[in-house]
């Protein structure tokens, strides 16, 4: 990762500011980050980082700015694109095989992600493992795609989003 890079950048600061260990995730392949900048009336901020590792990619999540205790919806979308004031430009959630949107143990679309909690004090710092995707190899290739928090928690049912509300914050996933 370049240091001088936005990405790291905003990864370092998250790290001062919150009990982060980055090396928790020991990647071993090719790394990806996106910076999470919120979207029109929100407040939320952060980055989050992804390392190929083997067949699985390893994912961190540092967010702050959210409410106290609050779970969030939280996703890959098709297009890198956070343009649009209300995180829509991001398009819908990331399916190139066609699945029915779920959780990680169940068919899901290639974007369906964990959900995330904030702690009391409004923040996010949360690791997890995804299978099916890729930095760097298509068809699951995440890079260029955008990752989505949404304002409420996914329910995992309803199709094809999850009844997750709007698009609280959004950011463009990048090689780092």
């Amino acid at each position: 990762m370049n240091p001088r890079s936005p990405s790291a950048v905003f990864a370092c600061l998250a790290a001062a500011l919150l009990p982060v260990s980055c090396s928790v995730l020991a990647p071993s392949g090719p790394s990806a980050a996106a910076a999470m900048l919120p979207t029109a009336g929100n407040s939320v901020a952060g980055v989050v980082n992804f390392h190929q590792q083997d067949e699985q990619l390893l994912v961190e999540v540092v967010l702050s700015g959210l409410q106290p205790n609050s779970v969030h919806g939280f996703h890959v979308h098709e297009k890198g694109d956070c343009s649009s004031p209300d995180g829509t430009s991001a398009g819908g959630h990331f399916n190139p095989d066609s699945m029915p949107h779920g959780p990680q143990q169940t068919a899901h679309h290639a974007g369906d992600m964990p959900a995330v909690q904030a702690d009391a004090y409004g923040n996010v710092h949360a690791n997890f493992r995804l299978r099916g995707v890729s930095i760097g190899a298509a068809p699951a290739d995440l890079v260029g795609r955008s990752v989505i928090l949404h304002a409420s928690p996914d329910d995992y049912k309803t199709q094809p989003t999850g009844n997750s509300g709007a698009r609280i914050a959004c950011g463009v996933i990048k090689t780092s």
